[in-house]
């Protein structure tokens, strides 16, 4: 599978749309990440527990949405978006979506 945020695969042409993909990652943060974030709030620096829950999300809504291309049968998916909301006050979404195609 081809992932790219760019709208075309060099070299390659696109020979069908089959619909925009997507995948998604809600997580929650814990009380101890909580506790370092604050501390870190005071004194700088990254804060690594953060960092880490996001990378997770980011990685389980990626093959979320990669398993949505490969039951449409596509080769690739173009244009590619990351984006990340907050759902509550202690949620977040993690959003990764593009379009799925065939290549010729």
């Amino acid at each position: 599978m081809i992932i790219t945020n760019t709208d075309s695969v060099p070299d390659r042409e696109v020979a069908e749309i089959l619909g925009v993909v997507r995948g998604n990652s809600v997580r929650a943060k814990h009380i101890g990440r909580d506790i370092m974030a604050g501390l870190k709030g005071i004194v700088g620096g990254e804060i690594s527990g953060y960092t880490e829950l996001l990378a997770d999300s980011r990685e389980e809504a990626n093959k979320r949405m990669i398993n949505e291309a490969e039951a449409l049968g596509a080769d690739a998916i173009l244009n590619v978006r990351f984006v990340t909301s907050m759902i509550a006050q202690t949620m977040s979404e993690m959003l990764a979506y593009g379009t799925a195609v065939k290549l010729k």
